[in-house]
């Protein structure tokens, strides 16, 4: 049954990205169908014999039928999570299922594996993030090809969007006012039982086409998982002042002001924690036999990978990474509009490697190396705004790879020791750019390029670049001469800008200036 791959759709997120070297481990041919490759690429697992990895994106039906031709069961991991008030995921989920349920059928699939949520559909209250789940699912199940629902609460695992929320809330609030949701009761699982799960679906038979619920052996309150979290870390018990007038839409512009959880994904799990989830169906238990950890086991195991920089995926590896198409855009002008640019340069007796070993780890817990007050102020203005500010931090401490999470910034290339380009996610009227380049230049010599790349939208963008355009000056000029200290190496040449005061057309590609 192994000899033709297993289809796994969001193979870079944050269970997909856990499920696939699992299965690789067993024995299993595995497709991942992904929106970047590069991404993939960036993956330890990426370079298997006996993984195939293609590009498609579930809302392009030719390209998931490509993706699902010759396969023998697909993995369904997909979910749109974007705030309700968008009116935008509903549908994106629709459509994503739908084409599901064609390529299942024109490639003649045995078995289709989707995790879903648990929650009542017939529940009025039901949040509009689990309705959505509950609605996939019933799609899915409409098609000839047999599906497999598996019905999870929490999943509780380091790096997972739920186990961050309670992570960041509990080590900086000794007392939470909190809605009344805080005791509702939840049966929360543990990231590896899952994946146990989702790989027995795939081999054993009884479960084809059934619908399960699954959880761990707890049966507890959101209280009750704050006050494990903060003995297992060695913390105060948590005072909880439960508040009837808390919404969620308060309850999430609290959780994005004090955690890395953005507004747009905190709203429907804030909703959602609004809904009793508990199993009330165990017969995976003895289909699909494995032991459940605790809550306990799972947050000790979770804070342990945490203090190790152990995490193999996080909740920021979801998601779409596509380049605005001015950083690719050739030779020929950008007709979008103007490229603004603001660059240091430095030059140092020191290999690529020494340069690239402080550049690697910027941001997060080291800093951005100069004014760290002012960009941690620039993160809380972000918050306010709704962005995405500096609580994520970074991953790892010491690597970077594509499409990683960095701060506000999204890592759109690293190819060490020579180059690094960041995307920034914070609120801005315009795209930017952070680009990083080191160029050997012979007799021992190597150069630190560092540029700033913006396109402003409307007026509002040429005031923002052109009002602060000293300041930016003045903040890259010194992060370029404190990242040259961090080496420890000898300064031969600048820092000096390198880059007009005045705009110019788009003629450099991020790849090869």
């Amino acid at each position: 049954m192994k000899t033709k791959p297993v289809l796994v759709i969001g193979g870079t997120g944050y269970v997909g990205g856990r499920l696939i070297p699992r299965l690789l481990e067993a024995g299993y041919r595995v497709r991942a169908m992904v929106r970047n490759l590069e991404k993939l690429k960036c993956r330890p697992w990426s370079g298997h014999s006996l993984l195939e990895a293609v590009e498609g994106d579930v809302l392009d039906l030719e390209s998931f039928k490509n993706a699902s031709r010759g396969c023998r069961a697909a993995v369904y991991l997909v979910h749109s999570m974007v705030s309700a008030s968008s009116g935008k995921f509903p549908q994106a989920d629709r459509t994503g299922a739908s084409n599901m349920v064609v390529a299942a059928a024109a490639a003649g699939l045995d078995r289709i594996i989707y995790l879903g949520g648990l929650g009542s559909k017939d529940d009025p209250a039901l949040s509009e993030h689990l309705k959505s789940r509950h609605e996939v699912a019933q799609i899915l199940q409409s098609g000839p090809v047999p599906v497999t629902f598996l019905r999870a609460a929490m999943i509780l695992g380091s790096g997972s969007a739920s186990f961050e929320m309670l992570r960041y809330l509990v080590e900086r609030l000794p007392v939470m006012l909190t809605p009344p949701w805080v005791r509702t009761l939840v049966q929360p699982i543990a990231i590896r039982n899952v994946l146990h799960y989702l790989q027995g679906c795939l081999e054993q038979e009884a479960s084809r086409g059934e619908t399960f619920d699954i959880g761990g052996p707890d049966v507890l309150t959101y209280e009750d998982l704050i006050q494990i979290y903060a003995e297992v870390c060695g913390l105060p018990k948590r005072v909880i002042i439960p508040i009837s007038f808390l919404t969620p839409h308060m309850s999430a512009f609290w959780i994005h002001m004090m955690t890395p959880i953005p507004s747009s994904i905190a709203l429907p799990l804030a909703e959602g924690l609004q809904n009793e989830v508990v199993c009330g169906d165990t017969r995976i238990h003895h289909i699909i036999p494995q032991r459940l950890l605790t809550c306990r086991e799972t947050i000790e195991l979770a804070v342990k990978r945490v203090e190790q920089h152990t995490i193999e995926t996080c909740w920021t590896d979801a998601g779409e990474m596509r380049p605005p198409e001015w950083t690719y855009c050739g030779d020929a002008d950008y007709s979008g509009g103007t490229i603004l640019e603001c660059g240091s340069r430095i030059q140092l007796r020191a290999t690529p490697e020494e340069i690239w070993e402080p550049i690697s780890k910027i941001g997060g817990p080291s800093g951005w190396y100069f004014a760290n007050p002012l960009w941690s102020l620039r993160g809380w203005v972000d918050r306010l705004v709704g962005g995405t500010g500096m609580n994520r931090g970074r991953r790892d401490p010491t690597e970077l790879h594509t499409g990683d999470a960095l701060d506000f910034y999204r890592v759109l290339d690293a190819r060490a020791p020579h180059h690094l380009v960041l995307l920034s996610e914070m609120k801005t009227p315009g795209e930017a750019i952070l680009e990083f380049k080191i160029t050997p230049l012979g007799e021992g010599v190597t150069e630190l390029e560092q540029l700033s790349r913006f396109v402003p939208r409307g007026l509002a963008g040429l005031v923002y670049w052109y009002g602060l355009f000293l300041f930016h000056e003045w903040l890259f000029g010194g992060m370029v001469f404190n990242t040259a200290k961090k080496t420890g190496k000898p300064i031969v040449k600048g820092p000096e800008r390198f880059t007009p005061r005045i705009h110019r057309p788009c003629g450099i590609n991020p790849r090869d200036h």
